[in-house]
């Protein structure tokens, strides 16, 4: 039985109910002719969410991709680094001191995933430098993505992979040249060793690396020229956090700021969290406070599925890839 059929025939109410819509509320707005942002939080590339986002981007079920700098270069540690992770599924029990241990052995752990600091971290650090001094010495700038996309394009790094380089979403992204936006990059690893490399005066123009502002600007003639009353732009996202906050601002900005009152706004919204709406948080915020900032409208299919996103996203995926 295909994974959709079984979705289709078990899953009829309360969060098993929201997804099933969210994922047919996505199809139709894709078969109407618009496109698709997806939003990251968290840490999907290292839940390894690139083994089917990756067929996402290969399928032309996404257009733009708006993440943290840890989700960009997480799925590139992965890539290159994977026969070296390890997995703690006793997470919940360890000690400070097992925790501490995890440290010695140069083992940083997210949840029950372990990122190998020498084979993923050092080793991308030795070629991502290169490239950061290159344009550092050419007097030229570019976005966080963009170092990746050269990189990845380039082969340096093939060596190394660890993993079928078709699940390596920033792979599949850097191939089709697509969209991808990363708000607040300097909190990442990267970022902080790209600190440590300007302060150590290897990279001596800080403004080498492009800005959150510039990114910013970036998005507003990317959603400005891609945008259409017949085509607008859908919004997938997955968790909060300024990986969902930055991007879906900038319809609001263009309206307000700009006076480009013909944009039209967000085509669809749907939201994978498990965030508490009384907490006054923007990530558990539902909806139609959406509409009170002018980032949807009144009519703006709208979904939210409160639950795990590593559970949830590849089955709405799955839905969408008709697998």
């Amino acid at each position: 039985m295909k994974v959709t059929q079984f979705l289709k025939d078990h899953y009829k109410h309360f969060n098993a109910a929201a997804l099933i819509d969210a994922a047919e509320g996505y199809k139709t707005h894709l078969n109407r002719g618009g496109k698709m942002m997806i939003t990251l939080a968290g840490a999907m590339s290292t839940a390894e969410l690139g083994i089917i986002l990756a067929e996402m981007i290969r399928q032309d079920k996404v257009q733009a991709i708006t993440c943290t700098g840890a989700n960009l270069e997480e799925d590139i540690f992965n890539l290159v680094a994977h026969d070296f992770y390890e997995r703690i599924p006793n997470y919940r029990d360890l000690t400070p001191q097992d925790e501490q241990d995890l440290l010695d052995r140069h083992l940083n752990r997210v949840t029950d995933t372990c990122i190998p600091e020498e084979e993923a971290m050092r080793r991308l650090e030795h070629t991502v430098l290169k490239y950061w001094q290159k344009a550092d010495q050419a007097g030229e700038a570019y976005f966080p993505h963009q170092f990746f996309y050269q990189i990845l394009l380039s082969g340096d790094l093939e060596q190394y992979y660890q993993i079928d380089p078709k699940n390596s979403w920033m792979l599949e992204a850097a191939k089709k040249n697509l969209p991808i936006f990363v708000p607040g990059w300097e909190d990442s690893t990267l970022g902080n060793i790209y600190t440590g490399h300007v302060i150590s005066g290897d990279i001596k123009n800080v403004h080498t690396m492009s800005t959150g502002i510039q990114y910013m600007m970036e998005l507003a003639e990317w959603y400005t020229n891609t945008a259409k009353e017949d085509s607008t732009i859908g919004f997938f996202q997955i968790g909060g956090g300024i990986a969902g906050d930055f991007p879906i601002c900038v319809v609001p900005m263009l309206h307000q700021d700009l006076q480009r009152t013909g944009v039209p706004l967000w085509g669809y919204f749907a939201q994978i969290s498990d965030s508490t709406t009384s907490y006054g948080s923007y990530s558990g915020a539902v909806p139609n406070e959406k509409i009170t900032w002018g980032k949807l409208g009144i009519d703006t299919p709208k979904f939210v599925i409160e639950s795990d996103a590593t559970i949830v996203a590849p089955l709405v995926f799955a839905i969408v890839l008709d697998m």
